[in-house]
C-alpha cells in the first residue's frame, strides 16, 4: 500500500500565506500526493504551482460550518469549477441535521451534487461533521449520501471538537459499502493511524501531516 495516494495534502489555516501554500503544492508533487485541499482563495495561485503536475486541486465550500444558504453553496461551487478545481469539499448544513430537518438536508445535498456533476463532473467530497452527530444523524446522512450519488463522504473539517474516528468510519463502512468513498480527515498525525483508517475503509485521507505519514 503507498500511503502517499491516499493523501489530500491540507493547509486550511485562515493564516496561511502564500509562501505557505507554494510549499504545500511543491510536497505534494515532489511526493505524488493525490490532491492539494486549499481554501478558494488560494484557487489560482494552487492551479499554476500545479501545472503540469498529476496533483489534483481541491477546494473547500461552505467550510467550515456548513450553515451558508444552499444558492450561496452552489455559486461558489460554480465559481471554483470555472476557476479550474478537480475537487469540491463541501460542508452540508449541521444546523439542519440538529433539528432534524431532513427535508432541507435531503433538497441541499441532492442540489449540491446536481451542481458539482453539471460541470465537468467534478468529485464531491460531503463533509458530514462526525463529531457533531450521533449514529442515527449518522446513518441518514450517508444514505442520503447514497442516494444523490455523492463520491465520497468525508468524517471531518478539523475544525470540530474532534476529527476523524476509527470507530466513525467503521460506521460509516456498514452503511455506504462500496455505493459511497469514505474520506477520513481531521487529526490525522501518523501513519499507525492513518493505516487503521484505511483499513477500516477510508480510501482517502486529509491531513496537513502529509510528509510526517509517509516518513513514518
Amino acid at each position: 500500500m503507498k500511503l502517499n495516494q491516499y493523501i489530500d495534502h491540507t493547509n486550511l489555516k485562515p493564516t496561511a500565506t502564500q509562501e505557505d501554500i507554494k510549499q504545500l503544492c511543491k510536497e505534494a508533487i515532489e511526493n505524488d500526493f493525490i490532491a492539494v485541499c486549499i481554501s478558494p482563495y488560494y484557487i489560482d495561485l494552487v492551479k499554476k504551482e500545479l501545472l503540469a503536475s498529476n496533483v489534483k486541486l481541491c477546494t473547500v465550500i461552505g467550510f467550515p460550518f456548513g450553515y451558508d444558504h444552499v444558492a450561496t453553496k452552489m455559486e461558489a461551487i460554480s465559481k471554483a469549477i470555472n476557476a479550474s478545481a478537480d475537487e469540491l469539499d463541501v460542508v452540508i448544513n449541521i444546523s439542519a441535521v440538529k433539528n432534524k430537518d431532513w427535508a432541507t438536508v435531503e433538497n441541499e445535498i441532492d442540489s449540491i451534487t446536481t451542481a458539482t456533476k453539471l460541470k465537468g463532473n467534478k468529485v464531491l467530497k460531503l463533509i458530514l461533521e462526525t463529531a457533531y452527530l450521533n449514529h442515527e444523524e449518522l446513518e441518514i446522512l450517508c444514505n442520503l449520501c447514497i442516494k444523490s450519488n455523492v463520491d465520497f463522504a468525508k468524517t471531518s473539517t478539523g475544525y470540530a471538537p474532534t476529527g476523524a474516528k476509527l470507530e466513525d468510519v467503521v460506521f460509516m463502512k456498514s452503511i455506504l459499502g462500496n455505493k459511497v468513498a469514505i474520506k477520513a480527515s481531521g487529526g490525522i498525525k501518523d501513519s499507525e493511524f492513518a493505516n487503521q483508517l484505511i483499513e477500516a475503509g477510508a480510501t482517502r485521507l486529509g491531513t496537513s501531516s502529509g510528509i510526517k505519514l509517509i516518513k513514518n
